[in-house]
């Protein structure tokens, strides 16, 4: 058993604490506090504990919302209030970026917040027949384990979802194939009402539930009669997936299909439930304005989004009246930009190509030509490469501007550096991006300006 004072907390949500000259991390603990832990693993440079008792409390420590919170680890934070949380981040980015990247942005950017709980309009739920365990659990991995979670809720998923978690436990448990289907993935989007039916301009829309199912094996006739009535019932659309992603297949309904709006910029984005979509919609809504005012496009400039996606940037940055140029790794999401760009208007102020920004990076850049403005938002591995190619900050015709929207502080701070120190550009701005909300995944956006002579 260890006294502990808490100074921060790591990338995992664990507390950060020091006993005699060695770091100690800690299962439960917030910053400030002063803990009784109990020692579970060590290692060379460091411990892992977890708190047995309180001594002194974070203000804002709270009560866990969710009965399954500490066993299911799709949440680690549900111990400490939304300010503290966003505090705690807003100190991992400020850090990895001093740390890591040796900079230090001139401003720092108010947080980026939206719904505490069911906003997760995405998630990979994990199915598994464990008879020990009373038949079949459908959820999120346990923490730190590969065993799946008994859940019988989830606060982050919509209620809609949350309330289907034991009736789809009893649906597979139905189904000849229930130990071939290890997975159950959830994408919530957006039915589109033809423009004829709405008022003033206004798009409006129908909340979506798709489930898309990952059978190993063809599920029989009576498989797929008792998943029909399921989704009449529950009002939910299900996918089948016997491959990779590319293999998804509306089933019930067949004309199954998804998409998500940006209202402020009159954008609709269709989409497969496997394509990458941000998990968070309200957040990413507030996010693509960020960006766009970041960003200051102008009309008549030509402006690259590297790692666009399905358009996500790309498009309200054509709506603006710039032209936008997509660079995405993926064929299918290059397809799928494309096809958005038609259908809301913006083929003739956009264009898409194919690359691999990891290994390609500079042949890309060579591709778009002469960037006024540039948006980067690439994976957690980062944009090392793509940012070594662009051009430096004082050469002629370099990006006025760079925004770089981060899914890894670790990732972006390295990247910065680049940027800052190899390529001459100011860190003007950075802040954090809440979107997801009881973790502490950390998401950022971050201005790099060129140098005013």
């Amino acid at each position: 058993m260890l006294e502990l004072t808490v100074e921060s907390l790591d990338q995992e949500g664990r507390g950060v604490a020091r006993s005699g000259g060695k770091v100690v991390f800690v299962d439960g603990a917030l910053p400030g506090e002063v803990v009784d832990a109990e020692t579970t693993r060590r290692k060379p440079s460091f411990d892992v504990a977890r708190v047995v008792a309180v001594r002194s409390a974070n203000p804002g420590r709270c009560a866990p919302r969710c009965p399954h919170f500490g066993v299911c680890g799709g949440c680690s934070l549900q111990h400490a209030d939304l300010p503290l949380q966003v505090a705690a981040k807003q100190r991992v980015l400020e850090e990895a970026l001093a740390r890591i990247g040796g900079v230090r942005p001139a401003t720092i950017l108010p947080a980026i917040a939206g719904p505490a709980w069911g906003y997760r309009h995405r998630a990979r739920l994990s199915v598994r027949d464990v008879p020990k365990k009373g038949g079949v659990l459908v959820g999120f991995h346990e923490r730190r384990s590969s065993y799946v979670a008994d859940m019988r809720e989830c606060h982050v998923l919509p209620p809609h979802v949350s309330k289907l978690l034991l009736p789809l436990r009893a649906l597979v448990a139905s189904l000849s194939i229930r130990t071939r289907l290890p997975q159950i993935e959830v994408a919530v989007g957006e039915r589109l009402v033809p423009r004829s039916a709405a008022a003033a301009g206004v798009r409006p829309v129908q909340p979506v539930y798709a489930l898309v199912l990952r059978v190993l094996e063809a599920p029989s006739e009576a498989d797929l009669a008792r998943i029909v009535a399921f989704a009449d019932t529950h009002d939910v659309e299900f996918w089948l997936q016997p491959g990779g992603p590319e293999t998804v297949v509306p089933f019930h309904p067949p004309s199954a299909a998804l998409a998500y709006t940006l209202p402020e910029f009159d954008v609709a984005l269709p989409f497969s439930p496997t394509d990458f979509t941000q998990v968070n919609a309200a957040v990413n809504r507030v996010l693509v304005r960020r960006a766009l005012q970041l960003l200051d496009p102008q009309p008549h400039e030509r402006i690259a989004d590297f790692f666009c996606g399905l358009g996500n940037f790309t498009l309200p940055i054509a709506r603006r009246g710039a032209f936008a140029v997509g660079f995405e790794g993926s064929r299918s999401l290059v397809a799928r930009a494309l096809a958005n760009a038609r259908v809301n208007g913006l083929g003739a102020s956009t264009a898409f190509v194919c690359a691999d920004l990891f290994r390609a990076a500079g042949d890309a850049v060579a591709a778009a030509g002469s960037l006024d403005r540039v948006l980067v938002d690439p994976p957690r591995e980062g944009a090392i490469e793509l940012v070594k190619a662009l051009p430096a900050g004082d050469a002629p015709g370099a990006p006025c501007r760079i925004v770089y929207v981060s899914c890894n502080p670790a990732t972006l701070a390295r990247d910065a550096s680049v940027l800052v120190h190899q390529r001459g550009y100011a860190l003007e701005a950075a802040g954090i991006v809440n979107m997801f909300p009881q973790t502490a995944h950390v998401e950022s956006i971050a201005l790099f300006t060129r140098p005013t002579s």
